[in-house]
């Protein structure tokens, strides 16, 4: 009964109309003739006339309470509180994908000249009373830390892709809310350009509170942009709430960019009750398609780990050295790059649970060694609204083939490891797909038998935006297959449902070596604003298998089903705010629910196809 739902369910899904793409306006302000405009490779719709009428008349009904308001002080003030300005940035955008690669093309090869940083306040310096006093009391993003994640310089040639990512990875920075450039054309030499770089910063004090068992509970106060210098920096206090026992201060301090080399600095240490918490780390990505990679972490953390056979945590301790490089070089001729990474991890445990030969091999002393070699291409589209609510956003698609090989020293036993994984994305005319899988498994050297080995799938697919009036509405779906077999005992050898792949609703506890997961989801983006605070509203129905059958259906079925809001502020470093209602049934019924949440949480993951460190797969 529970496959034939989730078949009905699929079937449905595919039989919905395709959303028309919305039209918008390109990010790329002024000096870009309609000309250029077509050469976007993208499907547009013509304008929303409906729309269209109705935001004239709305904007006609604005115009008169302004002027109605704006002779005496009292109403003036009220008028302000309660009505936001229109901005002139990318939240007025209604999902249009651009390929600003293409769109920047004509200026390819060109020299650049002056590079000049205009920067915009977090809110309207026109706003409400709240918006110019918070204004006031921001340190703005000092221009150099703004010049620092820049790929390009003056002096060099235009390239269409490194403009692009300078500005994804300006987006990326928990201190920038929104960015936009310019090109002029020098009008005595044609051969030169300037550009203008157009920034928003982002209010980056916030405060942090989370609720725990066993009474433990956390505040903390975190500020993405000291000064205006780029670092962050969080201090957490942690305590019980019945009787307010002190239970410790963890302390983090990051520098995203290190002077300007690309290379991330981050600290982190202090003590949560029974957990010691010290990691140092310092690494660098990969961010253009000929590039290098290289990374290092030291860690001695004492946590308490959830077993999932026992359902119940046990503390464990564990000195962690971490040490992985890698290169990359385009290739014209397949406009793809060839990539080769490597990784050496050294794992000692000082406290844990019982382990033997068979049971906790995740918690093995061990040391591994592990390369990587692959092929791989990446190009980023601007949108909005998927994994945000209105800012500029940029989308993957591109490929990445990897092939993983290395040798691991055990406490008890060696082995050889091997591993493969694909994924590829893109957009297309129904939409953004994209899919995956990574396969790996251990190797008994003596033997040959292959043991502890995992497959995981991916698919993730969402809509275009259907515009209902002033609403935007997108659809997501994503797949997770993910199995097991010859696993051990103990830690990490079985798996269950997670936030990550999971359902939302659901509460009962279930375990097993075969999980499916299918997450379906509907989001109606509102054009409620009230001071920036953008609403969406979105309804989810999610269907599951688990156990330790290889036929999923055989395993035990559970589906969630519901509804809820979310909050969220572009402006602000504070995270999505989630009010969620739901209910879980299995096969015989209803079952333990998370009828009720409050989160802080976003729904779908961002995807990549830059390579990372070699990993071994396993359970999540």
């Amino acid at each position: 009964m529970f496959s034939r739902l989730c078949i009905i369910w699929v079937s449905l899904l595919m039989l919905l109309p395709l959303p028309a793409r919305t039209s918008a306006r390109p990010f790329l302000r002024g000096h870009v003739d309609s000309a250029k405009l077509q050469a976007q490779p993208f499907y547009e719709s013509k304008a929303d006339t409906l729309e269209t009428r109705v935001t004239e008349r709305n904007q006609r009904l604005y115009d008169s309470i302004a002027s109605k308001t704006h002779r005496k002080a009292v109403p003036r003030m009220l008028y302000r509180l309660f009505f936001v300005q229109p901005r002139l940035d990318s939240t007025a955008a209604t999902g249009g994908i651009y390929d600003e690669t293409r769109l920047l093309a004509p200026y390819a090869g060109k020299i650049i000249g002056n590079i000049q940083i205009e920067q915009e306040p977090p809110f309207s310096p026109d706003g409400n009373w709240l918006e110019r006093t918070a204004n006031k009391l921001h340190a703005p993003t000092r221009e150099r830390i703004i010049r620092r994640d820049l790929l390009f310089k003056s002096g060099q040639r235009f390239d269409p892709e490194l403009v692009v990512r300078s500005q994804q990875l300006l987006l990326s920075r928990s201190y920038i809310s929104d960015t936009d450039i310019s090109i002029r054309v020098d009008p005595v030499d044609t051969t030169r350009i300037d550009i203008i770089l157009h920034t928003r910063d982002s209010w980056t004090i916030s405060i942090d509170a989370a609720v725990y068992s066993e009474k433990r509970t956390m505040v903390g106060l975190t500020d993405g942009n000291i000064l205006g210098t780029g670092t962050r920096f969080k201090v957490e206090t942690n305590f019980r709430r019945n009787d307010f026992t002190y239970g410790g201060n963890v302390v983090g301090y990051e520098i995203p960019n290190l002077l300007g080399s690309f290379f991330s600095f981050e600290v982190e240490g202090g003590r949560n009750f029974y957990e010691d918490i010290l990691r140092i780390g310092v690494r660098k990505e990969f961010l253009k398609p000929t590039d290098y990679e290289v990374g290092m972490t030291v860690s001695n953390m004492r946590t308490k780990e959830y077993f999932i056979e026992r359902d119940s945590s046990e503390l464990v301790k564990n000195l962690n050295f971490d040490l992985w490089g890698g290169w990359s070089k385009q290739l014209p001729s397949l406009r793809s790059s060839l990539f080769l990474t490597g990784r050496y991890n050294h794992g000692r445990f000082s406290e844990r649970p019982e382990v033997a030969a068979d049971y906790n091999p995740s918690l093995h002393d061990h040391d591994d060694l592990l390369t990587g070699v692959g092929l791989y291409r990446e190009r980023l589209f601007s949108t909005n609204m998927v994994y945000g609510f209105g800012i500029k956003e940029y989308v993957a698609a591109g490929y990445k083939a990897e092939v993983v090989s290395g040798y691991t020293w055990g406490e008890f036993d060696n082995s050889l490891y091997l591993g493969i994984g694909f994924r590829t994305g893109g957009f297309k005319p129904f939409g953004y797909l994209m899919g995956g899988f990574t396969l790996g498994s251990h190797i008994d050297h003596s033997t040959g038998a292959w043991n502890r080995s995992a497959v995981d799938v991916d698919v993730l697919w969402f809509s275009n935006l259907l515009g209902v009036r002033r609403n935007r509405i997108r659809q997501f779906l994503a797949l997770n297959y993910t199995q097991g077999w010859n696993r051990k005992r103990g830690y990490n050898e079985s798996i269950g449902f997670t936030n990550e792949n999971g359902l939302q609703a659901l509460d009962e506890y279930a375990i097993g070596s075969n999980r499916m997961v299918l997450n379906t989801e509907t989001v109606m983006f509102t054009p409620i604003q009230p001071w920036g605070f953008r609403f969406a509203f979105f309804g989810f129905l999610d269907a599951g298998t688990l156990g330790y059958s290889p036929n999923p259906f055989k395993n035990s079925g559970f589906a969630t089903f519901g509804l809820g809001l979310r909050i969220k502020n572009e402006r602000l470093i504070f995270g999505t705010f989630q009010i969620r209602l739901g209910m879980a049934v299995g096969k015989g019924g209803l079952v333990d629910s998370d009828w009720f949440s409050l989160s802080n949480s976003k729904h779908f993951s961002e995807y990549r196809f830059r390579p990372t460190r070699p990993e071994i797969v396993g359970f999540n």
